[in-house]
Parts: C-alpha cells; sequence; structure tokens
C-alpha cells in the first residue's frame, strides 16, 4: 500500500481537448501523504482512450466530497494510502452517501488501499465477501510488506504487476462478480463486482505502477510497464467492457 500525495487541479487545468468527456472524483486523506498514487491513476484516467476530468476531493483537499459532486461524477476512486484505520475516520462519515451513490449506477475503483477500503471492518463494504492482505497468507510468495513484482494469472495469461502489502479479496459463494485476475495461491487479486445498479473494481496490485515507480525500488517488470490491465481494469468497472 501506499500513502497519497494529493494535488488539487483547477477546472483549467483538467480541461481535455477531445472527446467525450468525463468526471472522476479521487478521494483520501493529506495526513498520509507520501506517494504519488493519486496523481498516476489521475494521469491514466485523463489519458485513456476515453479520457475522464479528474477532481481530487475530500480530506486534505480544499474540495468537499458531497452528494451534488457524485451526482455528476462517473467514477469514484480510492487510490493507495497507508493508514487504513485514519483513513477511514476521514471517510466513515461519508460512506453512506457514498454507497447510495453507487448502488444507485455510480461506479468505485479501488486500488490497493482502497480495495481494503471496498471490504469490511472498516471499510465501505462494498463487496459480496471481504478482504484479507495477501503477504504472509497461506501460500503467497510474498513474505512481508516490501515492494516487489509478482506474477498473476490475468483471465488465463501469466501477467506481472507491482505489488506493495496489498489485499487478497475473499468472495461468497455465487456472488455476482468477475475474477479477472489471481495470485498464485488461487486468490483473488482483481475483481469486479456489481453493488446495486452500480458496479465496483478493486484491485490487490498496482496495475498503474509507473515507470518510476519500479525504478525508484530497484524493481523490473518481466512485461514491461504496460497500462493495458489499469484500462482495462477502468473499462470493466465503468462498464465500457
Amino acid at each position: 500500500m501506499f500513502p497519497l500525495r494529493l494535488r488539487a487541479f483547477s477546472s483549467s487545468s483538467t480541461r481535455l481537448s477531445r472527446p467525450p468527456r468525463r468526471e472522476i472524483t479521487t478521494c483520501g486523506s493529506a495526513a498520509n501523504a507520501a506517494h504519488d498514487c493519486a496523481p498516476t491513476i489521475a494521469e491514466v484516467l485523463r489519458t485513456a482512450p476515453r479520457p475522464f476530468e479528474v477532481k481530487f476531493v475530500g480530506p486534505g483537499t480544499g474540495t468537499a466530497l458531497t452528494a451534488g459532486l457524485l451526482a455528476k461524477a462517473t467514477l469514484y476512486v480510492q487510490p493507495g494510502g497507508d493508514d487504513l484505520q485514519r483513513t477511514w475516520r476521514d471517510l466513515r462519515g461519508s460512506a453512506d452517501m457514498i454507497r447510495d451513490w453507487i448502488r444507485g449506477g455510480g461506479s468505485y475503483l479501488g486500488l490497493c488501499f482502497g480495495g481494503y477500503l471496498a471490504g469490511h471492518n472498516p471499510g465501505f463494504g462494498l463487496l459480496p465477501g471481504d478482504t484479507d492482505g495477501y503477504a504472509g497468507s497461506p501460500g503467497s510468495e510474498v513474505p512481508d510488506d516490501r515492494d516487489t513484482v509478482l506474477k498473476v494469472d490475468w483471465q488465463g495469461q501469466p501477467r506481472h504487476m507491482y505489488f506493495q502489502d496489498g489485499p487478497a479479496f475473499h468472495l461468497t459463494g455465487g456472488a455476482n462478480a468477475t475474477v479477472l485476475a489471481t495470485y498464485s495461491n488461487g486468490a483473488a487479486a482483481v475483481v469486479v463486482a456489481s453493488y446495486g445498479n452500480g458496479r465496483v473494481g478493486v484491485s490487490g496490485p498496482h496495475p498503474e505502477a509507473t515507470a518510476e515507480w519500479y525504478e525508484g525500488k530497484g524493481l523490473t517488470n518481466p512485461d514491461g510497464v504496460r497500462l493495458d490491465l489499469a484500462r482495462e481494469l477502468i473499462e470493466r468497472t465503468t462498464g465500457q467492457r
């Protein structure tokens, strides 16, 4: 997991010259600011084949997360973070509002830390099941919370992804959910599930990781640094495929 470094962008700096225009809202606690998780996924969304307009909202951003703002949004993203309990204290007052918005047709994307927050105790309770840490779990090849690159099975294809103490997802039997990727021990690593009329997409690894992330930790991705998995997850979460 990574703490957030949240940056505010004016409406003029987020304007896009190519249609269609969409809007994504991101939220996190500035108290956890230490890494570029939020700006990284924001850039992925701005440069997607169907680009998004990005707004940073919530604690530490200077922009409150409100029902009116969510009503204009397509997607809410909870990017990487560090202190789960502290962030939940910042966000739990908005939990019912976020759940109602997703239930009514909104989409939630949770990456690593945001995947944990899609679960319960603490979390928004958006998944048909719950989350647990993958590192150190039975059959895991990752013994601790160090930054690493691990192999997942992405719909029958081996792929490598950046990973740092992300969750595994444990779904209830018969859940209305699609497992896009599994870890080496068979646990779900990337999931898209229904929540009312909305969708929830979660990933334990970081499909949005840039070359700078790998270089900063002396890591190499055998597949090369690619964004196709991040874009597929975004598309499936927002119902584009």
